[in-house]
């Protein structure tokens, strides 16, 4: 199964990439498919790639539904939070 995980762009580098926040946790993001997006944006990242832009609201609902997952299922707290909160 994939999982796409909300998170919103705070920094564009030249390169294409981006510092992306995923629940207060910063990523680092290649942009390549989602082209124009920028900072404040929300994109929907898989494997360190973002897979498309999606609005707030969907961002918020995903997320939501992950953090209600995750009172189930501890491993997905490494998708949202990263390896320190497994």
């Amino acid at each position: 199964m994939c999982i796409g995980i909300p998170g919103q762009i705070v920094e564009r580098q030249a390169d294409g990439s981006a510092k992306v926040d995923v629940c207060g946790v910063q990523r680092d993001v290649n942009l390549t498919l989602v082209g124009d997006a920028v900072v404040g944006q929300w994109v929907l990242v898989h494997v360190g790639f973002a897979m498309s832009i999606i609005d707030e609201a969907e961002a918020r609902d995903t997320l939501d539904a992950l953090q209600n997952m995750f009172e189930v299922e501890p491993d997905v707290g490494a998708l949202l939070y990263g390896e320190e909160r497994r």
